[in-house]
């Protein structure tokens, strides 16, 4: 097994003790060696490590290969720093999401380049916008958002994406997943017999 190492800024000396694995990882230093090491511990070593880490006892379901692989990456979530705030608030939507429902969906973020053509027809009349690298232009003048283009067509508060067509309206994309007493899970149109 491989172990993607990022940032060694510093080199530890093969004959510390076992501890000093986690505390490389608590000391901002991250290493390749500490890293590897991780390979040579048993299960028990590396329930110490979590423990050490996580401050938790680890779940005496995961494989020793998932223990390896989940040190690893708390002690580098240590040293360098976790995720950012949005994806953490993705993450929690989506845990949330999957909790409520038992299906979560992780919507994709429409990337545009600059030199698109984003075109709507709204009240009988074609809207050509073009995406700039700061912004957007929509006959010669320069937006910051396509929220602001869009509320300037339209004379009121609306999501740019989705008026011009870039992610599905909440209320549309929402199925609603009920199971029947069979357990089959059901569109909410097929509930009436």
């Amino acid at each position: 097994m491989s172990l993607a190492i990022h940032g060694a800024s510093a080199r530890q000396k093969s004959d510390e003790p076992l501890s000093s694995i986690s505390q490389a990882a608590n000391r901002h230093v991250v290493n390749e060696e500490a890293l590897s090491r991780l390979l040579t511990l048993d299960i028990g070593e590396l329930r110490q490590q979590w423990r050490g880490l996580y401050k938790t006892q680890a779940p005496r379901h995961f494989s020793r290969e998932l223990l390896v692989r989940a040190v690893a990456y708390r002690m580098q979530e240590v040293a360098l720093g976790g995720l950012r705030p949005e994806p953490q608030r993705q993450l929690r939507r989506i845990a949330q999401q999957f909790k409520e429902t038992r299906d979560a969906t992780m919507r994709a973020r429409v990337e545009l380049k600059p030199g698109t053509r984003l075109m709507r027809e709204w009240q009988g009349r074609i809207y050509d916008v073009l995406v700039l690298d700061d912004g957007f232009s929509w006959q010669g003048t320069r937006y910051r958002s396509l929220s602001a283009v869009a509320r300037t067509i339209t004379g009121t508060a609306w999501s740019g994406p989705l008026f011009f067509g870039l992610k599905q309206d909440r209320s549309e994309s929402r199925s609603l997943q009920m199971p029947d007493p069979a357990g089959d899970p059901m569109e909410d149109g097929d509930a009436a017999g």
